[in-house]
């Protein structure tokens, strides 16, 4: 990160070769525009994607709305929510000429191009995530886990939020993890040791949204980096070290907690750790001056 930061302030944006945005720089705002023209297709955009979700739910054909939207199919849904979405947004402009109809028709394959970076890397992370799914990696995991949990009771919400940790990272999908993991962790505790069971969700989900964060394959860190403007791979990079030292905090105060089982005294005791964590960072680099 010091040496992204070095590089901006002398005009490099994206430490590489690579200048996946470098022509949004040369858009040149008129400002015709007002709060009002930001907010309105905002809130068109998500009414209508609700309403294209529950419509492909049976919304429309007599079903309840949570019945509705639980039987969406969500890429359909959406699809049609935004076509819709743009449609009122153009008319909408019109008529408060902000922008004629053929600039914003000019919008259409400008917006496009600006995303082509962000599909293709979504394309081939669906690739790899296809052929992780193919091999069964989850499952292969998912049964060391069900096998090895016995004989590791105290120290198992800790391993949990490990094996969630990796287990996203690798198949870039933090609700793929809540499913396969979840049930596993039920399954070993229902019916004998409640408080553990609880423990032990909270860490699969924990590292779950930890590993799908840090993972390259992600969409969530894809479209992150695609709406930042930055190179993908300095994107994870920069982050993981953030990440990887609050993982590590967060995975002692999993192994105290499955010995206190007690969240008053382990939170606590994790902000302690994370500030002392913190303050021997600051000293470590005490001597380093960024500039």
């Amino acid at each position: 990160m010091k040496l992204h930061e070095k590089n901006a302030l002398i005009g490099d944006l994206y430490t590489t070769p690579d200048r996946p945005y470098a022509n949004a720089e040369e858009s040149v705002d008129e400002g015709r525009g007002t709060v009002i023209d930001l907010v309105v297709p905002i809130v068109v955009l998500i009414v209508c994607c609700v309403i294209g979700m529950i419509y492909t739910g049976g919304f429309f054909g007599g079903a309840g709305f949570i019945e509705a939207f639980s039987n969406s199919d969500a890429s359909v849904g959406l699809m049609l929510g935004s076509f819709f979405a743009l449609v009122i947004t153009i008319a909408f402009y019109a008529v408060r000429k902000v922008l004629k109809f053929s600039e914003s028709m000019a919008c259409v394959p400008d917006g496009f191009k600006a995303m082509v970076p962000a599909i293709l890397i979504l394309t081939f992370a669906w690739t790899l995530k296809a052929m992780t799914d193919s091999l069964g990696a989850a499952e292969y995991v998912a049964g060391i886990m069900d096998s090895a949990a016995g004989g590791l009771v105290n120290l198992l919400p800790a391993i949990i939020f490990l094996v969630g940790c990796f287990l996203a990272f690798a198949t870039g999908t933090s609700w793929g993890t809540f499913g396969i993991l979840i049930p596993i962790v039920v399954a070993v505790f229902a019916g004998t040791n409640e408080t553990m069971m609880i423990i032990s969700i909270s860490a699969c989900m924990a590292g779950a949204v930890c590993g799908d964060h840090c993972s390259p394959i992600s969409d969530t860190t894809i479209m992150a980096s695609a709406g930042a403007q930055s190179n993908h791979v300095n994107h994870v990079t920069t982050q993981l070290p953030y990440a990887v030292t609050v993982a590590a905090v967060t995975f002692v105060t999993y192994a105290l907690a499955g010995f206190i089982k007690n969240a008053f005294i382990c939170l606590p005791v994790g902000i302690v750790l994370m500030v002392g964590t913190l303050i021997v960072i600051k000293k470590m680099t005490a001597e380093k001056t960024l500039f």
